[in-house]
Order: structure tokens, then C-alpha cells, then sequence
């Protein structure tokens, strides 16, 4: 197992080095040692690739994954796996603002808390958490799936497009058109395979559903002031 040590290697010889591999389609595994918070951490990966950061990262880890799996063992900053395509990003702390934004497929699964706008405009990404989320989170969220398990701040789905949002704990205020819906079976089994996959302690039957209204999606002078 390769061992990249940021002490001593610069950030972009070690993105190099990630790159070139999963562009060879190596499904090689490598360690990160010494992050020291960096940023752009393992970006931009293009293939079956196994990376472990041994410590914090800063922000836009792991950004454009597609394929890789990413473990931080410690905590990210703002925009983790931001446009992420698929493979898993596994982040072991918490997360910062905008966890998951625009990711269009894979897994985010973050192990802590996220803070605010995670899964903004999210278009086909699934977000476990496993503490609680912050406020304007899902916000414009196109597809997916995120699953709290937790709390969630103000304003949760708010312009919500056709995402499924998963809450356990208590949500404290509905952002503009995101409403509670029923739990119908087809949504436990989604729910259910996602905690597994996470590795989450919960049952989906303590779970609340959230979606959208589909009252904003064209403008209509009734509605002008929940825009």
C-alpha cells in the first residue's frame, strides 16, 4: 500500500499521484499521511481507487469522485465531495457547510455532524449522516436521497425539487414548498438499503419523509410570496 506523506510530498505531487493510478484503473490503495488540513485533497479521481486520509482535510476533499472510495479519518471542510459522480466518500468527523453540493451519484457517508447547505443542489447523490445537519440543507435538491439521523436546522428542503429527504430526530423549520409525506413501502426498502450501506444503528420505521410540494415549480401569482 502506497504511502503518500504530506510532510513531505507537496499537495500536487500527491493529486498527481492519485490521478495517474485511478487513471490507470490500478484499484490500488493508498494512505495519506500528514494532511494538516489541506485543500482539494484527492480531486478529481477517475477510477476504482482506495484512499486513507489520516487526519483532517480542508475544503472540496475528495470533489469529482468518480469510482474512488475516500476515508477521512478525521474531519472536512466546506464542499466535501462536491459534484461527486459515484464510488463512496466516508468522512469518520464532521463535515462543513455544503457537504455533498451538486453531487450527481455515489455516497457521502458522514459519520458526525454536517453543518449548513449540505446536499445543496444535490442531482442524484445519496447523504447519510449520522449526527445532525445544519440549516438550508437540500436546499433546490434535485434527486437523491439524504437520510439524517439526527436533527435538522431552519429552512430543510427548501425550493425542493424531487429529492427524498429522511429525518429521525426533529426538524426545525420546512423551507418554502418542502412538505412531510407518507412513508410508503418502496421508500423503507430505499431507506433501509441506505443504512446499511452506511453502517447506520437505526431502523427506517423512525424515520420521517420529506419532499416537495411541487407548488413552486411554475410561477403562479398565488403563491408569490413563499418564492
Amino acid at each position: 500500500m502506497p504511502v503518500l506523506d504530506m510532510s513531505q510530498t507537496p499537495l500536487r505531487e500527491v493529486n498527481a499521484a492519485l490521478q495517474e493510478a485511478a487513471k490507470a484503473q490500478a484499484n490500488e490503495s493508498f494512505t495519506i499521511e500528514n494532511p494538516r488540513g489541506a485543500h482539494a485533497m484527492a480531486v478529481g479521481l477517475d477510477g476504482p481507487l482506495s484512499v486513507t486520509v489520516r487526519g483532517n482535510t480542508g475544503y472540496y476533499c475528495a470533489g469529482m469522485n468518480k469510482l474512488a472510495t475516500v476515508h477521512v479519518e478525521g474531519s472536512a471542510g466546506p464542499g466535501v465531495a462536491e459534484n461527486m459522480m459515484s464510488g463512496e466518500v466516508i468522512i469518520d468527523g464532521d463535515a462543513s457547510q455544503y457537504a455533498g453540493a451538486t453531487g450527481h451519484g455515489g455516497l457521502l457517508n458522514i459519520k458526525g455532524n454536517a453543518s449548513s447547505r449540505c446536499g445543496i443542489s444535490m442531482k442524484g447523490i445519496d447523504i447519510v449522516v449520522h449526527g445532525s445537519i445544519g440549516h438550508m440543507s437540500a436546499f433546490m435538491a434535485q434527486k437523491g436521497n439524504l437520510v439524517v439521523l439526527g436533527d435538522a436546522g431552519d429552512a430543510l428542503g427548501d425550493s425542493l425539487y424531487e429529492a427524498r429527504l429522511f429525518v429521525r430526530g426533529t426538524v426545525k423549520s420546512l423551507g418554502a414548498d418542502c412538505v412531510e409525506k407518507e412513508m410508503r413501502p418502496e421508500h423503507l426498502a430505499i431507506l433501509k438499503d441506505l443504512l446499511e450501506r452506511a453502517g447506520a444503528d437505526a431502523k427506517p420505521e423512525e424515520f420521517k419523509r420529506y419532499g416537495s410540494a411541487r407548488k413552486l415549480y411554475n410561477f403562479n401569482i398565488d403563491h408569490a410570496d413563499e418564492y
